[in-house]
């Protein structure tokens, strides 16, 4: 990558994703059943200009197996669209990825899942500020 080129949040992705798996461009397009081309233009387009249609972001997550509510959100922020206000994140990036994970994550659990994330995110609080959890 060139100094001073700045990867867009879906170029980032689908880089840490080939990186992690071990996967080509061509791997990911034959998971999500995409033409690898999609996939290679996806990843080295710097200046999105509107997010990719529906179906291709559905078919990238699977590609990369990662939620689509991931693929969308990272999509979208691409574009200059943002559905959090990252300020509050802070500067470190991988606590950055891990949460746009749960963010985008939460809606694809089930209520009962969501109940457990719940009370499990209200235990790690109150064990940070050393309140009694509620039984």
């Amino acid at each position: 990558m060139a100094p001073g080129y700045a990867e867009n949040p879906l170029q980032r992705l689908i880089r840490e994703r080939l990186r992690e798996r071990g996967w080509s461009y061509g791997e990911v397009a034959r998971r999500g059943g995409l033409p690898r081309s999609t996939v290679y233009t996806l990843a080295t387009t710097r200046n999105l200009v509107r997010p990719p249609r529906p179906a291709t972001i559905d078919a990238l997550a699977r590609g990369l197996d990662v939620p689509v509510s991931a693929v969308r959100a990272v999509a979208a922020e691409s574009t200059g669209l943002h559905y959090y206000d990252e300020a509050q994140a802070g500067p470190d990036q991988a606590g950055n990825r891990e949460r746009e994970l749960l963010i985008a994550s939460i809606d694809e659990l089930s209520p009962e899942d969501r109940r457990h994330v719940a009370a499990l995110v209200e235990s790690l609080r109150n064990r940070s500020s050393g309140r009694p959890a509620d039984r």
